[in-house]
């Protein structure tokens, strides 16, 4: 049986739904961190820090500004805290999703009502709107499907003192 570094237990493969936080987490610094790069994101010079005026678009399709992705960079280093549990890893998926699914209605509601307005801080745009509700579904999904199994029959973590 194969040891851990500190000579304990050997090490267990950790429950998909970690697996999958994790990716997701390093999705959305890589998205953060390409939102920043010019010829990755068009427009670069038009890039503004916030609001619809922002005319910069990611890999030319997802209209961004530099709090979107400053948004992107927090939530991407929030799933990577939250993926070294289980616990933490359903959260960041299940409410991740939830989150995202809002922001899916938050840009319908600005495209509805006034797309020009005050209210419209995070630039988006239909390409936005259609990934946000396909990121709102995925998050969700994953966050509640894969990890039926893992935490069943007991305790869902064990505490990090406790290794």
């Amino acid at each position: 049986m194969a040891r851990d570094a500190r000579g304990g237990r050997g090490a267990r493969p950790r429950p998909r739904v970690q697996l999958a936080a994790l990716v997701v987490a390093g999705v959305f610094l890589l998205i953060g961190v390409l939102g920043f790069i010019p010829g990755i994101t068009t427009d670069y010079g038009e890039l503004r820090f916030a609001g619809h005026h922002s005319e910069a678009d990611l890999l030319g399709l997802f209209q961004v500004s530099i709090l979107h992705n400053v948004v992107h960079l927090i939530f991407g280093l929030a799933g990577l805290v939250l993926a070294r549990s289980v616990a933490g890893a359903r959260v960041f998926l299940a409410a991740g999703g939830a989150i995202y699914l809002a922001l899916w209605l938050y840009g319908l509601a600005i495209e509805a009502i006034n797309p020009e307005g005050g209210a419209n801080i995070l630039p988006v745009n239909d390409n936005d709107n259609w990934l946000h509700l396909a990121l709102g579904f995925g998050m969700l999904a994953l966050g509640l499907l894969l990890s039926n199994q893992a935490g069943t029959g007991g305790r869902l973590d064990s505490p990090a003192d406790r290794h």
